[in-house]
């Protein structure tokens, strides 16, 4: 596998219209981020695009890129659905609380 390679790739959701697409490496968040309208590029962009350059650079491991960009798509509301959901005992409800 590939160092670069996601162990479980990112679903982005652009809306209910559009099918889910699956981000599953650096190369690929970075291609994403890329592609970000400018006039939308704050801290939490920035912060994704430093954690991607990192990986790419060998100074972080693919899943720390992959959990800066998966923060980004969940704070930026492109995260799937079934990428929020619980780990265990917390209960959907605290879930849909803390997307609001």
């Amino acid at each position: 596998m590939d160092r670069l390679q996601f162990f479980t790739p990112v679903r982005i959701s652009r809306g209910q219209e559009s099918p889910a697409e699956e981000i599953y490496s650096v190369a690929e968040a970075m291609g994403f981020l890329r592609k970000w309208p400018i006039g939308r590029r704050g801290p939490v962009y920035q912060c994704a695009v430093n954690c991607c350059s990192a990986a790419l650079a060998g100074r972080m491991s693919a899943e720390e890129a992959r959990k800066g960009f998966a923060g980004f798509a969940r704070i930026t509301r492109l995260l799937d659905d079934d990428m929020a959901l619980p780990m265990g005992g917390e209960n959907i409800d605290s879930v849909h609380a803390l997307r609001r």
